[in-house]
């Protein structure tokens, strides 16, 4: 497939949105829906289109929820409205939608702590999300936003293993995209599901194996036990920080 070829298709549904803050009547419907298994629904969204071949480091999530999806539409739809070529609607939106919210800013505590900004010479990682956007790549290990009985799919009921469907997208979608990243850089998995998955799909030779952040807690405010997680593997994470700082950005 093409280079933005499904947001091409994508196109008119978006056109066609109401000006205003949309929720999910306005987006999980047919136009939208992509996928569907028993409980399991997956709709498009704008915000992984794009794909930083040049990161250093790459953070992967489980799959985008609900909020990341809503203001991907509704920035792709400010972009339409300005005329903004393809390419750059899909960076556009990407910037607006990754780990938004109070996600992104436990995120980027947490990979301060891990020494990131001293390992690329940047100030603070907040800059991976503005001025230094160029060495970050975000993704899914389900490119598209997935819902289980209308709600977020959150790695679990059903496990991605047991799913045809999600194993799918994440064993052969998923793959085809970070093998197209093309210099030496540092993935952090989002939560034990993803970590294992990473797991998998190495030992699987599906993906090279690259330096990792495993079983780095998910920075969601409704994982209640990230901090006591982060700080029994902090010293860990700095090392393979450092260790890849030195390894691969020297």
């Amino acid at each position: 497939m093409c280079a933005f070829e499904s947001l091409a298709t994508f196109l008119p549904y978006i056109k066609s949105l109401p000006n205003r803050k949309l929720d999910k009547s306005d987006l999980l419907i047919p136009d939208f829906l992509l996928d569907k298994s028993g409980s399991l629904d997956i709709y498009y969204a704008p915000h992984n289109e794009y794909i930083n071949k040049q990161a250093r480091i790459v953070i992967a999530g489980i799959t985008p929820g609900w909020n990341q999806m809503r203001l991907a539409f509704e920035q792709a739809r400010v972009c339409l409205d300005q005329g903004t070529s393809l390419a750059n609607l899909s960076y556009e939106v990407k910037k607006a939608a990754r780990f938004a919210g109070s996600m992104r800013k436990n995120l980027i505590h947490m990979l301060d702590l891990c020494g990131i900004p001293e390992a690329l010479g940047i100030q603070s990682s907040q800059q991976l999300f503005s001025d230094h956007g160029r060495l970050l790549h975000t993704t899914s290990i389900i490119k598209y936003p997935v819902f289980s009985n209308g709600k977020n799919y959150t790695g679990h009921a059903p496990a991605i293993e047991r799913s045809p469907l999600l194993k799918r997208y994440a064993y052969e979608v998923f793959p085809q995209e970070i093998n197209q990243l093309e210099n030496s850089y540092l993935l952090i998995p989002l939560g034990k599901g993803v970590s294992d998955c990473v797991r998998n799909l190495i030992d699987q030779e599906c993906i090279c194996p690259v330096p990792c952040l495993w079983d780095f807690p998910h920075p969601s405010g409704a994982n209640g036990h990230r901090h006591k997680q982060f700080a029994d593997l902090k010293s860990n994470f700095k090392s393979v920080v450092s260790d890849f700082a030195c390894n691969h950005l020297t």
